[in-house]
């Protein structure tokens, strides 16, 4: 895919740094994930006398806000880093280049970090979600986890589907935003009033087709959800604890929190493609990402 390699280049070039944010960001999840079953574990030791779960429940809360504090101070200075480069040398590539395309592309390229700030920590949170909470049901009902396997199948077709049509309007919303700057320059009100309309016009289908996604996902966990209860229900009967019923409802939520994060993750990763495309830096701009001064200076 054209322009792939500006992923490739600041990934090498910043590879340690996003490194570390990203294996923080994974030990906060795992504190995270295991806090529903220690808090069901918490609540049957209290019932039984019993304190030793609620102590592990604690320490994973407190592994998760530790691990969480000093994540958020470190991903600032690392993004706020990565973004100047890019920008910079974004805005520095071509002098001749139309304007309008430059301010559009720095907009865009603020997407672009977002993407590696935010959207990477869901992709790792869905990943925690969907896997984690599967396993960890293992421990409670089987058949609760088939159930959830099976589910994922028409969430797939589905998110299918949705992920192309959002491929079309990013594309054509990204289009017109790149004639902004020329359009305002003329300070043809007809025109300035033509091109926000367009804007609103992309933006409200995209609107659109995400609260259609959004209310087809909903249904799907409502069916989930209690499917899932009832099964349970069932199958342990009077044996089940407070605290088992309570690690099953979380760890469902969370496969279905999960579930959810694939749309929007396909929305935001159709706009990346196309963010791509755009942004995409000249071979001799790639040249001045590499630590090596020598080659800046043969470029």
């Amino acid at each position: 895919m054209p322009g792939t390699w500006i992923i490739q280049t600041i990934l090498q070039k910043h590879k340690y740094k996003l490194l570390l944010t990203y294996s923080l960001f994974a030990i906060e999840m795992l504190g995270l994930l295991m806090r529903p079953y220690f808090l069901g574990e918490a609540v049957n030791g209290l019932i039984n006398g019993s304190y030793h779960g609620l102590f592990y429940l604690v320490g994973a809360h407190l592994l998760w806000v530790v691990t969480g504090t000093i994540r958020h101070l470190y991903d600032s200075r690392t993004y706020s880093e990565i973004y100047t480069s890019l920008v910079t040398r974004l805005m520095s590539r071509n002098k001749t280049k139309d304007i309008s395309k430059l301010s559009a592309h720095s907009t865009l390229s603020r997407e672009f970090i977002d993407f590696l700030e935010f959207d990477l920590n869901y992709v790792i949170e869905a990943i925690y979600n969907i896997g984690g909470s599967l396993i960890l049901l293992c421990f409670y009902d089987a058949q609760v986890v088939l159930l959830c396997l099976g589910m994922m199948v028409p969430v797939t077709v589905a998110s299918y589907f949705y992920g192309k049509r959002m491929r079309v309007l990013n594309k054509n919303k990204n289009d017109e935003l790149e004639k902004q700057v020329n359009v305002l320059a003329t300070k043809n009100t007809i025109r300035i009033n033509h091109h926000y309309n367009e804007l609103r016009k992309w933006q409200i289908k995209i609107s659109n087709q995400e609260a259609w996604n959004f209310g087809v996902m909903e249904l799907m966990v409502m069916v989930i959800i209690a499917a899932s209860l009832i099964i349970s229900s069932k199958t342990s009967g009077a044996a089940m604890q407070a605290g088992d019923l309570i690690g099953i409802y979380t760890y469902i939520l969370k496969f279905v929190s999960g579930l959810d994060t694939v749309p929007y993750m396909i929305q935001r990763l159709a706009g990346l493609k196309d963010i791509l495309h755009r942004v995409e830096l000249e071979s001799d701009d790639e040249k001045e990402f590499e630590p090596e001064p020598v080659l800046s200076e043969v470029a």
